[in-house]
């Protein structure tokens, strides 16, 4: 019997042994709590989804969870979520208990968008915190891979999702891994983007699978052909099909059949059979066809249409009109030459073994044939519409029914929208508004006219994350809008482009904007709009109005709103009102209206506007300096996200950002580190680098340096998006860059930042730069110290002149800015006070006075600043001769650094105490007590500023020797260079003044 190639699953895995080992060292980091993921990329044919296959049944016996998904080659008209819809209707085959935990994952769970209130869709967050808790969960159980197959097919809302996922991916036990075809990948490709966003991601690797080098080609042919096959046969397959297993598997079942055909049993005549072997894989593909009967020909080119991973039984025979023992015959027919297989993802459906197969059958259709097959494929979903009209869409436009295509377009954004696809739910309405001129009356197909349709394009953009391309629909509804007469309709196409321009920063567009909306509608009796329009011009438009402030027009929006009924316009002003008062000094009305309004948002079911509402009462709170309250309120807003599953919503990460810096504060390190460890360290958004860099106080604090810059590093790129990025981060560094007794590094640092913040208007502007400042001059503070050391007069000078130009800076932001509260506030007057203790450091005149000032200022609840003060006490009071005085600072300071887990500060507490004789002031120290008595005398010759030449002679060694020397020092103190390690040793007091 001739030998018949061993396709399929069946097929050993042949030279994919370094692949494999890079999947299962993913596998095993994953496994140890650090989640990863892997791009799997290759020509189609190469072996992909063998070398998946065969990782995954690893993984499995290894005793992890495997899930897998799979796109459909329909284009971005696919059914949005399908992979991850697989995924979840695997687990509640499995685990149904742990689905029921998720409820956004049910169908009917997502929330319409409740576009004429503005309220944007928050079921697209709800089922991504859903997914991401879901596989989170059940990787605390056993590790869990997360297979997606073709990823080059993934609709548009898949694509969100597994940017989200990627950019989350932290301490959970999970790998994903997605596979894609690298040779589809052309300059307009949709996946291009998403794939240069996830190849950035510190958690993602590239495998790039190579076709077979010709070796391993002929060992792949050996393998199909078995150990008998002719060598002339098996040379020719591994050359022509150019290390391309797909292609080689289909060679060699047509020179098999091809053989068989000739000699029955053996392969005679191997190098004819060679020689008649088809050249390309199309050909060798559609030979596979030819030899099928005409019946199940047919079969196999209906089913190709279909666009979909599987098609039913039924449909086949819907669509042909064929007798059932006829069509189960061509079924059996195709399937036994290895063409259609039965799907592994749903009872009595088939799809193709290859998606290649499919393509290659797809495009060999006559013109005619296709558009018989949509039309038909077409009317078969007309039956049930509302159900199958993302299919519907698809296959009418291909079968040229416009019309037709319009309509079920329509419906399949309403459906996306449902389910919270919102960039399916996009495309959906892009390609209704393309097909809106070719059709006549497209009014009456789709009961909606242009204005509408674009204005719910404008929406769905908005809230998927497209804020540039909802401007542009929304300047095109206008257009349309204009034309109208209703003053009240242009006026709300205003207030939706005006929200659009707010989403790209725009704000002199979004003044203008709603001022000619307020024109419009200032007239007009109450209503939804008029509401909306008076609640956006509360936040900076009253200028533009015969109000007299911003409090006189949040009032009048709330006033319409509840005469209109819009409850979401009225939590909105009630905010915007809560933030006037907060201006104004009126902080405990500031904080009723903004319960008020948590209260009625949730009466309204408005989960965006509720957790708008939290952030600010916690920021409000914090503010005042009620740091326990604020933290109370920051905590269970936190959980509150979580309870909506809005854990990732703009709000629900805000309140995490403000968990971070109130805990900081309160000098709750384990509570700040933890908020600022969601999972995943992704700082490409705006929210997420806030939480990064707060969390870099925590870690610079505690002495987790390598941490910090890391951080530090990944946040930079962020700082020109969000000046309290450049705040936050610029505080960490300088301080970071102080402890390591850079103080130069520190004042560039500070410097970088206050040019960023000076440039913006944001509300936290003036602490943020009282506070730069402030470390600023503390950091030229150190440098005129370590100059006076160095009897160094002009960099004395120098860093004088710059801490006194800080000290003015300061002391300009505190008369000037405007901040939130109208005033400074406790933590404002605080610092302020400690930049006038640091001023007098800065002229060698450390005042102890200055510094129980500073202790007392922030005794309303910051514990860490004033034990930073109290070792600067101490340090002044060794400076006037009190010692006694000073070693019980030292020891009050000693004590609270340890308490908060602030290694630096302890340290240096030590090491004043060791200095200055002040007796035990605890256990260890982190300066090196190992070096020697020549490398102390080398020291000091080094910083009295002698060259290595002049160390020998004053010492009577040789110059290389000196160098040695001066080596060993540098790399016992941790210092890159001479003046470093001499900053270093006067710091920590290796060096007497």
């Amino acid at each position: 019997m001739t030998s018949v190639p061993r396709l399929g699953s069946g097929l050993p895995l042949v030279a994919r042994a370094d692949e494999l080992a890079q999947l299962t060292s993913a596998l095993a980091r994953a496994r140890a709590g650090s989640a990863g993921a892997v791009l799997l990329s290759g020509d189609a044919g190469v072996g992909k989804s063998r070398v998946l296959a065969e990782f995954t049944a690893m993984a499995i016996a290894d005793g992890a969870k495997v899930l897998t998904g799979h796109c459909l080659g329909m284009g971005d008209a696919g059914l949005p979520y399908l992979p991850f819809t697989e995924v979840v209707e695997q687990l509640r085959a499995t685990q149904p208990d742990l689905v029921a935990g998720h409820p956004a994952l049910e169908p009917a769970a997502a929330l319409p968008t409740r576009q004429d209130d503005g309220e944007h869709n928050v079921g697209q967050l709800r089922l991504f915190d859903a997914v991401l808790g879901v596989l989170t969960e059940l990787s605390t159980h056993s590790p869990v891979v997360l297979a997606i197959e073709d990823l080059h097919w993934a609709d548009p809302s898949t694509r969100d999702l597994l940017s989200f996922l990627f950019t989350r991916l932290g301490s959970q036990r999970l790998l994903v891994v997605a596979t894609y075809r690298s040779d589809d990948m052309h300059r307009q490709h949709p996946l291009r983007p998403l794939l240069a966003e996830l190849l950035r991601l510190p958690v993602t690797e590239r495998l790039d699978l190579k076709p077979f080098d010709p070796p391993d080609a002929q060992g792949f042919a050996r393998a199909l052909l078995g150990d008998e096959a002719d060598g002339d046969v098996v040379a020719t397959i591994a050359e022509r099909s150019e290390g391309n297993a797909f292609f080689a598997e289909e060679l060699a079942a047509t020179a098999a059949a091809g053989e068989a055909r000739r000699s029955g049993d053996r392969f005679a005549g191997a190098v004819a059979a060679s020689n008649s072997l088809p050249w390309t894989l199309t050909e060798v593909l559609l030979a596979r066809l030819e030899q099928l009967s005409p019946a199940a020909q047919r079969v196999v080119r209906a089913v190709s249409v279909t666009g979909r991973r599987h098609v039913r039984h039924s449909t086949v025979s819907a669509v042909l009109e064929m007798a059932a023992d006829d069509l189960e015959t061509a079924l059996r027919e195709a399937v036994q030459h290895h063409v259609l297989v039965p799907s592994d993802m749903a009872e009595d459906a088939y799809t193709f073994r290859h998606a290649l197969l499919r393509e290659a059958v797809y495009n060999d259709l006559l013109p005619g044939e296709r558009v018989r097959l949509h039309t038909s494929y077409a009317k078969l979903a007309t039956k049930q519409e509302a159900k199958y009209a993302e299919s519907l869409a698809y296959h009418a436009r291909h079968s040229n029914d416009l019309p037709t295509a319009l309509r079920a377009s329509v419906q399949a954004a309403s459906n996306a929208r449902d389910v919270g696809a919102l960039a399916a739910e996009l495309r959906h309405l892009e390609q209704a508004l393309e097909l809106w001129d070719a059709v006549d009356d497209p009014e009456e197909v789709t009961g909606l006219d242009a204005l509408t349709l674009h204005r719910k394009a404008g929406y769905a953009a908005s809230a998927a994350g497209h804020p540039e391309r909802a401007v542009g629909f929304c300047r095109a509804a206008l257009a349309i809008a204009d034309r109208e007469d209703d003053p009240v309709l242009a006026a709300d196409v205003r207030r939706q482009l005006a929200q659009a321009q707010l989403g790209v920063g725009r704000w002199s567009d979004f003044e203008q904007t709603i001022a000619e909306a307020w024109q419009l509608i200032k007239d007009e009796p109450a209503s939804k709009a008029r509401a909306w329009v008076l609640a956006k011009l509360a936040m900076r438009g009253h200028k533009y109005t015969d109000f007299g402030d911003d409090r006189s027009l949040a009032e009048a929006a709330i006033a319409d709103a509840r005469e209109s009924g819009s409850a979401s316009a009225e939590v909105d002003a009630l905010i915007t009102l809560a933030y006037v008062d907060t201006t104004a000094g009126r902080i405990e009305e500031a904080c009723d209206r903004l319960e008020q309004a948590r209260l009625r948002a949730v009466e309204a079911d408005a989960p965006e506007v509720e957790l708008r509402a939290i952030y600010n009462l916690a920021v409000t709170r914090g503010e005042q300096g009620r740091l326990d309250v604020a933290a109370d309120v920051a905590d269970s807003g936190a959980r509150r996200a979580a309870e909506l599953g809005l854990t990732w919503s703009p709000y629900g990460l805000e309140l995490r950002w403000s968990q971070v810096l109130v805990h900081y504060a309160r000098g709750a390190w384990d509570d700040a580190a933890e908020a600022a460890a969601p999972p995943g360290d992704q700082v490409s958004d705006v929210i997420s680098a806030l939480i990064a860099a707060a969390g870099g106080l925590v870690q610079v604090a505690r002495g987790r340096f390598g941490e910090a810059e890391r951080m530090l590093a990944r946040v930079r790129p962020q700082w020109e998006r969000d000046s309290q990025i450049a705040q936050l981060a610029g505080v960490a560094g300088a301080e970071l860059a102080c402890w390591q007794g850079r103080p130069d590094v520190a004042t560039d640092l500070i410097s970088e930042a206050i040019d960023v913040i000076r440039k913006s208007s944001h509300s936290g502007w003036p602490l943020g730069g009282i506070r730069l400042g402030t470390l600023g001059l503390a950091a030229e503070a150190d440098l005129a110290e370590q100059a006076r050391h160095r009897r160094d007069t002009e960099a004395e000078a120098d860093a004088v002149a710059k801490g006194n130009r800080y000290a003015e800076f300061v002391e300009q932001t505190a008369e000037h800015g405007r901040p939130r509260a109208g005033e400074l506030g406790p933590e404002g007057l605080a610092w302020l006070t400690r930049m006038r203790a640091e001023r007098q450091r800065l002229l060698g005149e450390s005042d102890p006075e200055r510094w129980r000032e500073v202790i007392n200022a922030f005794g309303y609840g910051e514990p860490y600043p004033q034990a930073l003060a109290q070792w600067r006490l101490a340090e002044a009071l060794i400076g006037r001769g009190d010692r006694e005085a000073a070693a019980a600072e030292v020891g009050a300071s000693l004590a609270a650094a340890e308490k908060l887990g602030a290694e630096p500060l302890a340290d240096a507490c030590r090491e004043l105490s060791r200095r200055a004789r002040l007796g035990s002031s605890g256990a260890r120290s982190s300066v090196p007590d190992t070096l020697t008595q020549r490398e102390m005398s080398v020291l000091r010759l080094v910083a009295d500023g002698h060259t290595n030449r002049q160390i020998g002679a004053e010492l009577f060694i040789s110059e290389k020797t000196v160098s040695v020397h001066v080596s060993r020092v540098m790399s016992k103190l941790g210092a890159t260079s001479r003046t470093e390690a001499v900053a270093i040793a006067y710091q920590r007091g290796l060096l007497d003044n």
